[in-house]
Formats: structure tokens, C-alpha cells, sequence
């Protein structure tokens, strides 16, 4: 709740509740929801996930002793990526038989918590990872589920296993079968939100499976790279391009321009590698209609 400004500590100080609505009029602050404020500034305003915490901590101590944040809102505080899914109200759950409810800035659900599926993360009562990856498979599209369960494999905030139990408990709840489905699919080695969801795109447009994150070698044993798909009895590899993993490939002293240049020639490196056909890449832009990048690559 750091520099949330609460109008119950406003108006202690001073400021009126018209001060509030002209600071609000003029952008200066923007409402969290009602009695929660954040400065114009604020650099948690910049993104829908920075933003979502903050609105998770204005809520918190409305809600009383018991509501366990869960859901896409647990999926934000265990840091994994969500996409495609609606961040404007914080999903809790209580362990009760009854008394759920929506609302234009929460959602609060029930059913059983037990011990071992409620982490704190950040001082904050939230489900566990893999309790997390079910709850959110059986409530948002399938796509956008595989997103958050690749995420929690690769950065091994939780087990197939675990996953596989969380769903076995999970059983007979709303969404259980697209859950099931979810972690069935779900691959550790997807390296961001773009594998995942071309993975998902290859799969709708009936693709055939590619072997994910494969080391390439030169002719003497040296290594080329890991390239992101790649399909051994076509001699094709395919890669995702997205703006991340450039940053992430960048090394201290590099320009964006270097990086261009070196991941070129990686590319040169891969194309005369004896055994490759081709190497099709494609961008954020060409992951939503897949079906151009589809019609390069193997069918089945």
C-alpha cells in the first residue's frame, strides 16, 4: 500500500472530497477504485500488471482476515505473465461453502483452501503456484491459460506433478476439463508468452509437433544456438521473434543494432548448418492470425 493515497487519510490532512474530484478531473490522480487513489507519476501506472498490484493492495484491507488472493490476481503476484486476460478486479477466494460474488473491482470465490495451497508472497496470503495455474485454466480462455502454466514450469514455481495433483483436486469445480486440458498441454520449455501462445496456434491450425528450445552445433561439435521449434524430419527451424528476447540476449556494451547484426549471422550459421531446409520466423503481429506462418510450416 506504499504511496496509495487513501481519501480516509486525505481527509485527515486536509484535502476535501472535492479537492479529490478536481485532483481526479484534472489527471493528477487516477482512482484505483473508490477511496483508493495513485498519483499522475506513479510508475506502477505504466503497466496493466505494476497497476494490478497496486489495485491488490488497495483491496486487501477492505476485505477482512480469510480472503486468500487467487486466480489471475495470484498469477500477477507470483510475477507470471498473463495476457489477454481482464485486470481490472482482484480475484480472492475464501475457504466456504458459500457467498461468492462479482463486482465491478473484485471477485471473491469459494471453496476449500487447504494449508498447502496458500503461499505469502510479499507479506500477502496467496494460492501456490500450481494451485494458481488450475484456478486460472478453468476461469480464462484456453491460450491465455497456457501462457501462465508454460511460465510456471519453465521458471520451476511448480512441478508437473503439482500441477497434476492441484487438477485431481480440483475435480467437479466449473472449468475443470479445460483446466485438465491446460496442464496437459502445459511444456516447461517455452521461453516467454510468444512460444507459448504460437505453440497453441500450431496446435488450432494442426501443425506438426516441433521438438521446442533445440541446441544447434556446427559441423565441428561448436555451438550455434538454441533455436525455439524445430522439426527434425523436415530440417526446418522456426523462431519467434518478439522485441523481448532481444533484450534479453543483449550483452553489456551492446547496441539494439549489434544484436540485429549478431542474431543475423547466428541465422547465416543455422541456414548452412548441413541438414537445415529453412528457418521461418515470425513477430507479435503474426501470432494472432497465424495461418501465413502456419502454411510455411509442416502439417499434419
Amino acid at each position: 500500500m506504499d504511496d496509495i493515497l487513501l481519501r480516509r487519510d486525505l481527509l485527515g490532512l486536509g484535502v476535501t472530497d472535492d479537492d479529490i474530484r478536481r485532483f481526479l478531473r484534472s489527471g493528477r490522480w487516477t482512482e484505483l477504485r473508490p477511496g483508493a487513489y495513485l498519483e499522475a507519476g506513479d510508475p506502477r501506472r505504466r503497466y496493466a500488471t505494476t497497476l494490478h498490484r497496486a489495485l491488490v493492495g488497495a483491496t486487501l484491507p477492505l476485505l477482512g482476515a480469510g480472503a486468500v488472493v487467487s486466480g489471475v490476481s495470484a498469477a500477477v503476484l507470483h510475477g507470471l505473465p498473463v495476457w489477454g486476460v481482464d485486470l481490472s478486479r482482484v480475484q480472492v477466494t475464501r475457504d466456504r461453502g458459500s457467498g461468492g460474488r462479482g463486482g465491478r473491482r473484485l471477485v471473491l470465490r469459494v471453496g476449500p483452501l487447504p494449508d498447502d495451497d496458500v503461499v505469502v508472497v510479499d507479506g500477502v496470503a496467496t494460492t501456490s503456484p500450481a494451485r494458481t495455474v488450475v484456478d486460472v485454466a478453468r476461469t480464462v480462455p484456453f491460450e491465455a491459460a497456457v501462457v501462465v502454466a508454460d511460465a510456471a514450469l519453465h521458471r520451476h514455481l511448480t512441478t508437473r506433478e503439482q500441477l497434476d495433483a492441484a487438477v485431481y483436486d480440483a475435480c467437479g469445480r466449473h472449468g475443470i476439463g479445460r483446466a485438465r486440458a491446460v496442464v496437459a498441454f502445459a511444456d516447461p520449455r517455452p521461453d516467454g508468452p510468444g512460444e507459448s501462445r504460437s505453440r497453441v496456434r500450431m496446435q488450432e491450425l494442426h501443425v506438426v509437433r516441433p521438438v521446442l528450445q533445440h541446441p544447434v552445433t556446427d559441423r565441428d561439435g561448436r555451438a550455434i544456438g538454441t533455436v525455439d521449434f524445430w522439426w527434425p524430419g523436415h530440417g526446418l527451424i522456426g523462431e519467434f521473434d518478439g522485441l523481448e528476447k532481444y533484450g534479453r540476449s543483449r550483452r553489456p556494451g551492446e547496441s539494439p543494432g549489434d544484436v540485429v547484426v549478431r542474431e543475423k549471422r547466428r541465422e547465416d550459421a543455422l541456414r548452412a548448418r548441413p541438414g537445415v531446409t529453412g528457418v521461418v520466423r515470425w513477430t507479435w503481429a503474426e501470432v494472432a492470425d497465424f495461418a501465413a506462418v502456419a502454411a510455411r510450416l509442416p502439417r499434419r
